[in-house]
């Protein structure tokens, strides 16, 4: 099957990728190639600040570089390959462009400002630079719906009447105030439906890809959005950004406390040591994986709960099933994924284990 072998392909060619990054790093720091890179700057400046800038970009374009056929191949190639993708090769070129500008726009300062608290509180940097990150979460949740998405796609409101008064009441239904619902041109780039509900506060917004209401019914569009206003309904934004907050906390309290016990297995003397740095990439590594299928149990989990939401909210068992079926085959999704493999890698149930919990639902 087409879809079980796309996925298999982007998961072993994810998880190589990420094998191969963890090797490199440990090797760069291992063999002291960070230490003479850092020596090689420090001819040129003796600005400890300029030297973790130009650290930082040499290190990442080289990465970028030796990985860019790895990245070309998942993103561009295989992607039309599956008949996927609408882009051009210019127009992939442009949009991973752009994705590394915003990128460094959001990531440079906050690079600095870290380097920053590690001079300035040794080993409890990680307590300030995880309120600063929490502080920035904050505010990016509220800006990306009217700052960075428009910057990537063209967002405009739906004409659909209809469909519009389906969503705002079910909006009403969960005590959410929405101004407007908003359609993005997502198939400038992809064949792929979505729908999303991004933003907090004033900024909240319902999007939905042009992919989806091109090639869906109203009655389809209806499930999937009571489905995203489930997640509303069981409280799960709330609940996702305390999980993430307290993750946040103790990932870099355990980064801190591994990063400075680690330091002299590699010949480092001091946590500020620009050339050490890297070893935090290795030991966050670790740390994901440990996190990551217990993160993906929590979302799974709102899955089910926002999948009954919208089950009992439109009474439309049936069209629901029938959308997530035409879901997954319009996004190539695997219906049936190894059981180890949606419980460590899936944030979302499989089509197969989200049909079945929808069936035993008991609807009055």
């Amino acid at each position: 099957m087409d879809s079980k072998k796309y996925n298999n392909i982007k998961l072993g060619v994810g998880v190589a990728k990420t094998i191969v990054t963890f090797i490199i790093i440990l090797l760069f720091v291992t063999f002291d190639y960070s230490k003479n890179l850092v020596l090689f700057i420090n001819q040129f400046s003796e600005n400890a600040y300029l030297i973790l800038l130009v650290f930082v970009l040499v290190t990442g374009l080289a990465m970028s570089i030796l990985f860019f056929p790895v990245n070309m191949y998942t993103g561009f190639l295989l992607e039309h390959k599956y008949k996927l993708s609408n882009q051009t090769f210019l127009a992939w070129i442009w949009e991973n462009f752009k994705a590394t500008l915003v990128g460094g726009v959001i990531g440079l300062p906050l690079l600095l400002v870290f380097y920053f608290v590690l001079e300035t509180y040794g080993s409890l940097w990680w307590l300030p630079f995880s309120i600063l990150l929490f502080i920035v979460s904050v505010v990016l949740s509220k800006i990306v719906p009217i700052v960075i998405l428009p910057l990537f796609y063209k967002i405009s409101p739906i004409e659909d009447e209809d469909l519009k008064e389906r969503i705002l009441k079910l909006s009403k239904d969960v005590n959410l105030k929405v101004e407007n619902i908003f359609q993005f041109n997502m198939s400038k780039n992809t064949k792929k439906a979505n729908a999303a509900f991004t933003g907090l506060g004033k900024t909240k917004k319902i999007l939905l890809g042009d992919t989806l209401t091109n090639e869906f019914t109203n009655d389809e569009i209806e499930t999937v959005i009571a489905h995203e206003l489930g997640h509303y309904k069981h409280k799960h934004i709330i609940i996702n950004l305390i999980v993430s907050t307290i993750t946040s906390f103790v990932t870099f309290y355990l980064l801190s406390v591994l990063y400075e016990v680690s330091l002299g297995w590699f010949g480092f003397n001091n946590i500020t040591e620009i050339a050490a740095l890297p070893i935090l990439s290795l030991w966050g590594m670790i740390i994901g994986l440990v996190q990551a299928p217990l993160t993906n149990i929590l979302s799974r989990k709102h899955e089910y709960q926002a999948d009954e939401y919208a089950v009992r909210a439109t009474n439309k068992k049936e069209i629901f099933i029938g959308t997530l079926s035409k879901l997954t085959e319009q996004n190539l999704g695997d219906k049936d994924p190894h059981p180890f493999v949606e419980w460590f890698f899936y944030s979302h149930p499989s089509i197969k284990n989200r049909v079945a919990q929808i069936n035993n639902l008991t609807i009055n």
